[in-house]
C-alpha cells in the first residue's frame, strides 16, 4: 500500500503519485498535507527541495479535482522559472482528474495567457506582478478562490513584490484558505501572516537549511579567484555545479573564460529574454551543462535535482543569502556540496556568518597540478573502460598493424595514450606537489593578511628549473629580506607571484628592478588584480604629447636636458 493512501486523498491523484515514482512523504509533506486537508491556515518553514510543492500541491488538487471553469486555486511564486516548475509539478499530480491549470509570468506574451484564462482554469500559477496586471485588465477573477498558495515568501520580499503580494492578498474572498510557505521569516512576512492568515498552524521547522550540505570555504584574493575557480571545476566539483557571481557583467564573463578553458558552461542573468533564458535552463536539465553561472536573481526559482555543488564566488552580503543559494544543492534528501571564496578582506565577515548559522565550515584549497594530472588520468582510463566492450574490429585492426609494422600491442597502446593525453594537454611526466621552501610559521589570519598585503611578480618559472626555493633565496640573498617578510608564493610555467607587505615590495622594486634567480635574470613588478605587471615602481611611461605638456618635465631634466625644459617653461 502506497503511504500517500493514508491521507485519505482521491484514489486518482494517489495513482498518478505512484506512477511518478513518490515512495515515501518527506517530513514537510507528513506535517502540511493533513493540516491542509482539514482546511487551515499554515506556515510552513522549509528549505528548498525538501518536497513543499507536493506539500500544498496534492491538497491543492483535492480540493479542486471536480474541476471548474472558474479560478478556484492560486499559487503565486517569485520568479517564471518557479512558476513554471511549480505548474508542471502540480499538472503532474493532476494527470487523472478534470483540472485545468494556467501558468502566467512576466516576460511572456499575452496572448497565451489570456487565452488559457478564458477558456477555464481551476489553478493559476503565477508571479505577483503579471498576476496584478491580469486582475487589471479584468482577465482574472479571484472572487471564487477557495485556496491560495505564498510559495517561497521571503523571496518576494527581497524582490520587492511585497505590495503586489499584499494587494491581491487583499483581493481575495473572506471564506479562503491560505498557505505560507517561506524558507526563512523576516519580520514583514511575520505581519502579513498575521494580517491575513486565520489561527494558522505553524508547521516543525525542518531544518535550517543548510545542515544536510557540505560546507567549506577557499581564501583567495580578487585576482586569483577565476584560477581558482577552474582548478576547483576540475578537481572537487565534478558534478553539475551552479556558480553565483555577483554582477551581470561578471558572470557573463566567467561563463565565457569557462567555455574557453574547455568547460561546458552558460550564464544566466537578468539581460537574458525568456526564450533565452528557457534555452539555459532546459540545457542545465538535460545534463548537457555542466556549470550554470548566474546571480542571485536570476537564479532564483532554480530547481533542478542534480546540482552536486554551488560555489560563491563573493561571500554573499547576508545569511539569507547564502542561504538560499546553497539551498540550490542537496536536493530532495541528495547530496550537496558548498563552496565559498573568501578574500582576506572578508574573512571576519565569514567568521560572523558561521556563528550566526551555528555551523563550521572546513578550509580547502585548490587542487595542485600534480592533483590535477591524478585526476584526469583517472578520467582518461574511465573513458577508456567505458569503451572497452565491442570493440571486435578494433582489436582486428590492432592485431594486423602490429603485425604488418612489427611493434608490440605495448608500443601501440603507449602510443595512443600519449597522443591522447596531448590531445587533452596532459603533461606526460607526473607533476610534482609544490611545497613552500620556507619554515612552516604559525601566524594568525591578520598576520598572514600582512603578510599578503600585496603581489610581486617575476618574469620566470618552471620552465626556467626553478622552483619555490629558489626565489625565496634570490629574494632574502640578493635583496637582504628576511624569509619571515615574505608571503605565499605562487609558481607557474612562465611566471611567479610573491606576497609582501607593500612597504617592503615599494623597496624592493625601488633598489632591486631584476634580481638574478638561479643563474637567471628576472624582471620584477607590481602585480595587478588580472595577474599582469605594471610598471616596476617608476610611473607610467609619459608620451610626447603628455611630454609638452609638462608632465614628464622633471625626467628630462634628469636625463640633462634642463636647459632646453628651462626655455619652454618660460613661454
Amino acid at each position: 500500500m502506497n503511504p500517500f493512501n493514508e491521507f485519505g486523498l482521491d484514489e486518482r491523484i494517489v495513482e498518478a503519485v505512484m506512477d511518478l515514482g513518490f515512495e515515501k512523504p518527506t517530513s514537510i509533506q507528513l506535517s502540511a498535507i493533513p493540516v491542509l486537508l482539514e482546511g487551515h491556515d499554515v506556515i510552513g518553514r522549509a528549505r528548498t527541495g525538501s518536497g513543499k510543492t507536493a506539500a500544498f500541491g496534492l491538497p491543492l488538487i483535492e480540493q479542486v479535482k471536480a474541476g471548474s471553469k472558474k479560478v478556484k486555486a492560486l499559487v503565486i511564486a517569485p520568479t517564471r522559472e518557479l512558476a513554471i516548475q511549480v505548474s508542471e509539478a502540480v499538472g503532474q499530480f493532476a494527470t487523472k482528474v478534470p483540472v485545468r491549470i494556467a501558468t502566467i509570468y512576466g516576460g511572456s506574451p499575452y496572448a497565451p495567457q489570456l487565452k488559457a484564462l478564458k477558456k477555464g482554469s481551476s489553478v493559476v500559477v503565477g508571479t505577483p506582478g503579471r498576476i496584478i496586471d491580469h486582475i487589471k485588465r479584468g482577465s482574472l477573477d479571484l472572487s471564487n478562490v477557495e485556496m491560495l498558495v505564498l510559495d517561497e515568501a521571503d523571496e518576494m520580499l527581497r524582490m520587492g513584490f511585497i505590495e503586489a503580494v499584499e494587494e491581491i492578498l487583499a483581493a481575495l474572498p473572506e471564506e479562503r484558505q491560505i498557505a505560507l510557505f517561506s524558507a526563512t521569516m523576516p519580520p514583514v512576512i511575520e505581519r502579513i501572516a498575521r494580517r491575513f492568515l486565520v489561527k494558522p498552524v505553524i508547521l516543525p521547522v525542518e531544518d535550517d537549511g543548510v545542515e544536510h550540505i557540505e560546507q567549506c570555504y577557499l581564501r583567495v584574493t580578487p585576482r586569483k579567484k577565476f584560477a581558482a575557480l577552474v582548478r576547483i571545476l576540475m578537481g572537487r566539483a565534478r558534478g553539475t555545479t551552479l556558480v553565483f557571481a555577483r554582477t551581470r557583467v561578471g558572470c557573463a564573463e566567467v561563463a565565457d573564460s569557462l567555455v574557453k578553458n574547455g568547460i561546458a558552461a552558460d550564464a544566466i542573468h537578468g539581460d537574458l529574454n525568456q526564450p533565452a533564458r528557457e534555452r539555459v535552463i532546459s540545457r542545465l536539465k538535460s545534463k548537457a551543462l555542466r556549470v550554470l553561472v548566474a546571480t542571485d536573481v536570476a537564479a532564483r526559482g532554480i530547481d533542478i535535482s542534480h546540482i552536486t555543488h554551488v560555489i560563491n564566488l563573493d561571500l554573499p552580503g547576508d545569511t539569507d543569502t547564502y542561504v538560499h543559494r546553497i539551498g540550490r544543492t542537496g536536493r530532495a534528501g541528495a547530496k550537496g556540496a558548498a563552496i565559498t571564496f573568501v578574500t582576506p578582506s572578508e574573512r571576519k565577515r565569514l567568521k560572523h556568518m558561521q556563528n550566526k548559522l551555528k555551523i563550521s565550515m572546513k578550509e580547502i584549497y585548490a587542487p595542485d597540478n600534480a592533483e590535477l594530472d591524478v585526476l584526469r588520468r583517472v578520467t582518461i582510463w574511465n573513458d577508456l573502460t567505458a569503451h572497452m566492450d565491442g570493440q571486435e574490429e578494433m582489436q582486428s585492426w590492432l592485431s594486423a598493424l602490429t603485425e604488418e609494422h612489427e611493434v608490440s600491442v605495448e608500443q601501440v597502446a603507449a602510443a595512443a595514450l600519449g597522443y591522447l593525453c596531448g590531445q587533452r594537454e596532459l603533461p606526460m611526466e607526473e607533476a610534482k606537489p609544490e611545497r613552500d621552501a620556507r619554515p612552516s610559521r604559525n601566524l594568525s589570519d591578520d598576520d598572514r593578511q600582512s603578510l599578503n598585503e600585496v603581489e610581486i611578480f617575476l618574469s620566470i618559472g618552471r620552465r626556467a628549473g626553478i622552483q619555490i626555493g629558489d626565489v625565496v633565496g634570490a629574494i632574502t640573498n640578493g635583496a637582504g629580506i628576511s624569509g619571515g617578510q615574505i608571503g605565499r608564493i605562487s609558481l607557474s610555467d612562465s611566471k611567479c607571484f610573491v606576497g609582501l607587505p607593500r612597504d617592503v615590495a615599494t623597496m624592493l622594486l625601488k633598489e632591486h628592478p631584476e634580481l638574478v634567480v638561479r643563474g637567471r635574470q628576472a624582471k620584477l613588478a607590481m602585480a595587478r588584480e588580472d595577474g599582469t605587471s605594471r610598471s616596476r615602481g617608476r610611473g607610467p611611461k609619459p608620451n610626447r604629447a603628455r611630454g609638452r605638456k609638462g608632465g614628464g618635465m622633471k625626467n628630462r631634466r634628469e636625463r640633462g636636458g634642463g636647459k632646453r625644459s628651462g626655455r619652454r617653461s618660460n613661454r
